[in-house]
């Protein structure tokens, strides 16, 4: 695990180095825009449609997807209630929700799992993301981004399920998977080759993603309450709910990990476009990443035991 995050950190490095000196001119904004739209658009569905479509689907799918809803549903009912006692501004709740219930799955979650497990991995990350995260955030969690900031405009939430690439990819890689129509040599060979550029390109992004101008000390009392959520009751409500529903092995191990993960970084577009707090969020992907570099391995050496 540890040799994980070691390559891991050095990619999220070349990020954070990229945002420091510009090479070529080309801002760290800018340059995340275009990497995440490629992965987003051609290289992540390639992913996804590769995976599922050979992947082992069955009743552990419903445990992964049922663990990964209980994580995300536990903590944005826990921190609205701490958000409630403390009292915050509408605009700070609402990212302070997002930033404790929804993990970085994809983006960091993908590359440690497959790191770990391999093609099983892949397959938990996918499974754990499009059967409950993605489609958690575009119902419930636009509506906390609704109710917390500004709604001028707003798109249906069905609308908004219908725009994500990666979702039609899933529903098309299950439908061949079931069908039992075999994936042809040709096909698989350019898939993978698209797939390649995932993990990579996602770990870069996110060293893109980070920025050290958002971290103020005065924001730590805020940002505890959400490391202590997204990095430690996040996998054990999962754990409990995996052991539950009868998980084990490496599904059970990759499903607790990806529960694991620190705060997504797409949350960043919906603070932008409902008007939450965009800094503390930030703020709190820049920390939980870094808090992660740390409590992955000890989550991985507490599932080793």
């Amino acid at each position: 695990m540890h040799a994980v995050i070691l390559h891991m950190t050095a990619l999220i490095a070349c990020g954070i180095g990229w945002r420091l000196f510009r090479p070529g001119g080309l801002d760290a904004d800018s340059t995340r825009l275009a990497l995440t739209s490629l992965v987003y658009y051609l290289l992540l569905p390639a992913l996804v449609i590769q995976v599922l479509w050979k992947a082992p689907l069955g009743i552990s799918s419903l445990g992964i997807a049922a663990s990964a809803a209980a994580g995300v549903l536990g903590c944005i009912l826990l921190s609205s209630l701490i958000c409630s006692s403390c009292r915050h501004e509408g605009r700070v709740t609402g990212a302070v929700i997002l930033a404790a219930s929804f993990p970085n799955v994809t983006y960091m979650g993908l590359p440690v799992l497959e790191s770990l497990f391999g093609d099983a991995g892949r397959s938990i990350a996918i499974q754990y993301d499009l059967f409950a995260c993605t489609p958690l955030l575009l119902t419930v969690g636009i509506l906390v981004a609704r109710i917390y900031g500004k709604q001028d405009n707003a798109v249906p939430l069905w609308q908004s399920l219908l725009r994500v690439p990666p979702l039609w990819a899933a529903l098309a890689g299950v439908m061949l998977n079931l069908s039992g129509i075999a994936m042809p040599a040709a096909l698989d060979e350019w898939l993978e080759m698209l797939a390649a550029g995932v993990i990579p390109l996602m770990l870069f992004s996110l060293g893109l993603s980070l920025r050290w101008d958002t971290i103020d000390v005065s924001r730590l009392p805020t940002l505890l309450p959400i490391v202590i959520l997204q990095m430690f009751i996040s996998p054990l409500i999962v754990w409990a709910v995996a052991q539950g529903v009868g998980l084990d092995g490496m599904v059970f191990m990759g499903t607790v990990m990806e529960a694991a993960m620190p705060s997504m970084v797409i949350g960043i577009v919906l603070c932008d476009r409902y008007g939450l707090d965009t800094g503390l969020y930030a703020a709190a992907v820049t920390v939980t990443t870094l808090v992660s570099l740390f409590t992955l391995p000890m989550w991985s050496g507490l599932l080793s035991l």
